[in-house]
């Protein structure tokens, strides 16, 4: 751990193993990420800011202003429908239009597809970097690869592969036709000189390709890549930044002068595989400025603090920071929701740079990092809840559509998470199934198509989770036939009133539930789409049935007291949320769950088992 620490300060300073360079040529954001030195201070400039997209609300509007007139580091966060997409895209050509070079990256590649499939409408110069086979198929001519095939440079490139691949195809060849003695290396010094005239070559075209690019998309990992060997840029740009890690995060950060992060901290972390890897093992926490020399003898750099925090021991239960938000989680203290949202802490005045405090986990994102480091002051929250649709293939139209969660879906999740922030747009608000095409708008069944919100508590009725035997790891997957048998008729009941499948999807902390209910209703109901909370981040459908599955005798809820988790699952509908689980079970998880059923409780049509 103390060698990579070397590497990396090694790396922003620009200091060999005997000491600075003579001309070294700092990163300041690098520096400013690693507290290094005090964050250049924020200062509006972008009063009298022409946007390019009609349609903002004032929260985007502020949001945009802010990350553009932010010196070094600027975080947006993004509740679930709030339009994060649609501000990330504004942002973006707006600094194209002020001639700046931007970088953008993304978790995934579908996280950096979506930008690009917004951006493409608007004809501004930009190449995808990544296989072809890894980027949507309608995104294929937007690729690097697409773009340096139709090169006018092309041609010379084409004639050399040929060359190249004639002479490989003679050295391996069999029989009397394979070559021999001299004339075999021979041969293979000529493969040699193709090979190097080839890719001399393809990287011309390449870098063609890229200097005419003022976007270019990347997911955070292929950024670092050959192509962009050495290239700089004026900003770097990541999407979904709270499901990246911190480390993947700096091969993006390192070749840009400024840094816009946006995510919703509130929703799924990163996925780390090995629950060894989430935590960081028996170090030792490094003061601000020290090295590993220092720190070894126990030593402390000019102004560095002196004392020493040692990190959680990592023979004891690894727990995610979800685990422990009741505790610890500045933006989660007292289940007050994010209390540093709005209104929003003014720029701190200190030019003293904050101290880096390595996280205990893996799972603590760049974002949250930053956040935590630096305060309120770097970040900004979108508010307005909705969702505007883009046509599909993209093109510029007037035609948007709003669609997001009705309010009363949005009131829990705003009130204990996002301070009361969130707030349900005029065109989403009251909006219900009767209200869609083809749903019937007989009053006789109002019960089903005009309750945003319904909860069938099976408490009592003993409908006891079963442990999958093949479960890995202490908690295991679970499953709860008597709820899937509700979900089952739920589903049933939806369909009766004009409702197409299509339109609903199910959501299930367990992969044994998933399993179960698609064996249930996939036979019928193929397009019904069915799965886990995780699989289902960032999609959304009419309506949403949550099966909640812990139903035990010991109260016991396991990871379905993560907050983020359950964030993510109650956000999907977006006119009506029906919940499926034992409030008596439930209830015991911790105070958030608690709260969650005392206020379905009083807010939801709430029915008991077999009712439906």
């Amino acid at each position: 751990m103390d060698r990579a620490i070397d590497s990396l300060e090694r790396l922003v300073i620009q200091q060999t193993s005997d000491g600075p360079t003579s001309a070294a040529q700092t990163l300041p954001l690098a520096q400013s990420i690693l507290a290094m030195k005090p964050l250049q201070p924020y200062t509006p400039v972008s009063a009298n800011l022409t946007f390019m997209d009609a349609n903002l609300n004032d929260s985007q509007k502020e949001a945009v202003q802010f990350a553009l007139d932010s010196p070094e580091i600027a975080l947006i966060h993004g509740p679930p429908g709030t339009g994060k997409t649609q501000t990330l895209v504004e942002i973006i050509r707006q600094l194209v239009q002020q001639e700046k070079r931007v970088l953008v990256c993304g978790a995934s590649n579908l996280a950096v597809d979506n930008l690009l499939e917004r951006l493409v409408p608007h004809q501004i110069p930009l190449t995808r970097i990544g296989h072809p086979a890894r980027v949507l198929g309608n995104l294929h001519t937007e690729t690097l690869d697409a773009q340096a095939a139709r090169s006018d440079q092309a041609a010379l490139a084409a004639d050399a592969k040929s060359e190249l691949e004639n002479a490989v195809a003679s050295l391996t060849g069999k029989g009397k036709a394979r070559l021999r003695g001299l004339e075999r290396k021979k041969m293979w010094e000529e493969v040699k000189e193709l090979r190097k005239e080839y890719r001399k070559r393809e990287k011309v075209i390449v870098q063609s390709v890229l200097s005419e690019a003022k976007i270019v998309l990347a997911t955070c990992h292929s950024s670092g890549g050959r192509q962009l060997a050495n290239m700089r840029f004026d900003v770097v740009c990541i999407d979904e930044a709270c499901q990246a890690l911190e480390a993947v995060c700096w091969i993006s950060v390192l070749k840009g002068s400024k840094l816009i992060l946006a995510g919703d901290p509130l929703q799924l972390p990163p996925t780390i595989i090995s629950l060894n890897s989430s935590s960081v093992k028996g170090s030792t926490v490094k003061p601000v400025g020290s090295t590993s020399k220092n720190l070894k003898l126990g030593k402390s750099p000019k102004g560095a603090p002196k004392s020493k925090a040692t990190l959680s021991d990592p023979s004891k239960e690894v727990r995610s920071t979800d685990d422990q938000s009741d505790v610890d989680s500045p933006a989660d203290s007292g289940d007050e929701g994010d209390s540093a949202a709005i209104p929003q802490i003014p720029p701190t005045k200190s030019r003293r740079p904050p101290r880096l405090v390595p996280p205990k986990s893996l799972e603590v994102t760049l974002f949250q990092r930053l956040e935590q480091m630096y305060g309120p002051s770097i970040k900004r929250m979108l508010t307005t809840q909705y969702r505007y649709w883009y046509p599909h293939p993209p093109r510029i139209s007037a035609d948007w559509i709003y669609s997001r969660m009705h309010k009363k879906i949005a009131d829990f999740p705003s009130e204990t998470l996002y301070g009361s922030a969130l707030i349900s747009h005029e065109s989403v608000a009251s909006h219900l199934l009767r209200d869609l095409p083809g749903v019937s708008t007989d009053q006789g069944l109002a019960e089903v198509t005009s309750e945003p919100v319904v909860f069938f508590d099976t408490a009592g009725c003993e409908f006891y989770e079963r442990a999958d035997s093949e479960g890995r790891g202490d908690e295991g997957s679970r499953s709860n036939e008597n709820e899937a048998t509700l979900v089952k008729k739920w589903v049933e009941e939806l369909v009766s009133v004009g409702l197409a499948p299509a339109q609903i999807a199910i959501i299930t902390p367990y992969q044994a539930q998933v399993t179960l209910l698609v064996s249930m209703l996939r036979p019928v109901y193929p397009e019904l789409e069915i799965g886990t909370v995780d699989g289902m981040q960032g999609r959304e459908k009419d309506a949403v049935i949550l099966s909640l599955v812990r139903s035990n005798d010991k109260r016991e809820v396991g990871f379905l007291k993560e907050k983020r988790r359950l964030n993510v699952a109650m956000t999907r509908p977006r006119r009506h949320l029906c919940v499926v689980g034992d409030s008596s079970t439930v209830e015991k998880g911790g105070a958030y769950l608690k709260k969650w059923m005392v206020w379905l409780e009083n807010n939801a049509d709430v029915r008991y088992a077999g009712d439906p």
